[in-house]
């Protein structure tokens, strides 16, 4: 059986056409909140958009024209963000109850994209961001059941392994910043990074937990387990934390990275893109140390849930109550606008693996304050972005979030999280 809901939706007047096609929402459940029903109306107009958008030679998305003299493209292709938009789409099509087999029209001419820039090491990138761009792109061939799909993730997520800073890192993996084999003091282990800095960092472990967990990879698993020990250093919380830069931090949340570059590997300064931020010691000291911040907090957060850790643990319970205290979708906490649509999309999976539709929210010294629907406050603060042609409206351009194509694909992410 076709996915006949996705074709349904995203086919329409075929790819490339100059309007989005017209297609009347599901009926709705007389049960159904009205954020869901706001979300499925938002979902649909953003799948549409984002179907307008596909580059009709090949099937991309974003996809680089300007060429040098060789006929090759300037600027390297990322398949990352086709990867985000087929993962938008393809959840989109599963909320509405389609069926898996193989992708219809638009979704299928991504789907080989993809599959073209799988390189012979098993990585589906281009000359750049090998990490970023094969995570996401398993996560996209994670939901297409087709027998070339399910090969490419097997070799992809062979490939991601080799890429994580351990005894076993791959040093021919990825390019000329390949990691290097490390043991378990030194605080790249466990991490996964861009190859460009020479360092790992939080966001692509994000991106490589999401793909292990959408390829089913087993908690248990030694890259999971690995992970887990880059995480805890990224926690800003004495209690877990073995790094000096977290010594009497309690905040909860999670930084950056363990260091600045490559270069301060011995000074193990940490990094965080929020700044520092004065806290309190036991002894009634005041200090400077490293702020939390929301995307990474989130991140860090649903990377344990992932790992399958008790929801007592102590981990888990001092991210959870950095994201009640500093709850909002207002903003990206400790970056402002920075990074807004990442954040929404890691606010959004994180707390749909957690499972609870509300969480009640703290401030001062541990009082408990109101009860919030996360997923009613996400789509109702996306609505205030969202285009009359389906499109989100950029509102930042770092990380490439003026983007278009790619705002939108993590607003439609984020939306089906929330409906999930």
């Amino acid at each position: 059986m076709i996915l006949e809901l996705i074709a349904a939706a995203l086919v329409g007047q075929g790819v490339g056409a100059a309007q989005p096609p017209t297609v009347p929402p599901s009926p709705v459940a007389q049960s159904e909140p009205a954020w869901r029903a706001q979300a499925r109306e938002m979902s649909r107009k953003a799948a549409a958009w984002l179907v307008t958008q596909q580059d009709a030679a090949s099937g991309g998305w974003s996809v680089p024209t300007e060429v040098d003299e060789q006929g090759r493209t300037v600027q390297p292709h990322l398949p990352g963000v086709t990867a985000l938009v087929l993962t938008g789409l393809l959840d989109h099509g599963a909320a509405e109850g389609a069926q898996e087999d193989e992708p219809p029209g638009p979704v299928l001419l991504g789907v080989k994209y993809l599959l073209n820039w799988q390189q012979p090491d098993g990585g589906i990138y281009d000359r750049a961001l090998p990490s970023y761009n094969t995570s996401l792109a398993v996560s996209a061939l994670s939901r297409v059941q087709t027998p070339r799909a399910r090969e490419a993730v097997r070799r992809s997520v062979a490939f991601l392994r080799g890429l994580q800073w351990s005894e076993f890192s791959d040093v021919g993996a990825g390019g000329s910043e390949a990691p290097r084999p490390v043991e378990r003091n030194h605080p790249f282990y466990g991490g996964v990074g861009y190859g460009r800095h020479g360092r790992p960092d939080g966001s692509n472990l994000n991106l490589f937990m999401q793909a292990l967990e959408d390829a089913g990879v087993e908690p248990t698993d030694p890259a999971v387990r690995r992970a887990l020990v880059f995480l805890e250093r990224l926690q800003m919380t004495d209690a877990v934390n073995d790094m000096p830069y977290a010594d009497g931090s309690r905040q909860g949340g999670f930084i950056y990275a363990t260091v600045e570059n490559a270069e301060s590997v011995d000074g193990r300064a940490g990094q965080s893109m929020a700044g520092t931020i004065e806290e309190t010691l036991d002894d009634g000291t005041r200090v400077s140390r490293l702020r939390a911040y929301g995307s990474m907090t989130y991140a860090g957060f649903k990377s344990y849930v992932y790992a399958r850790l008790d929801r007592d643990d102590e981990r888990v319970r001092a991210a959870l109550d950095w994201i009640r205290r500093n709850y909002t979708v207002d903003e990206n906490p400790g970056l402002g606008t920075n990074g807004l649509y990442y954040y929404y999309v890691t606010f959004a999976r994180a707390l749909a693996a957690w499972g609870e539709p509300t969480l009640t929210l703290i401030e001062g010294e541990g009082m408990e304050t109101s009860r919030r629907d996360w997923r009613a406050d996400l789509v109702a603060k996306l609505a205030t972005l969202q285009n009359e042609d389906g499109s989100f409206r950029s509102v930042d351009d770092r990380w490439r979030e003026n983007d278009p194509v790619l705002i939108t694909a993590y607003a439609l992410v984020a939306l089906n999280a929330a409906r999930k």
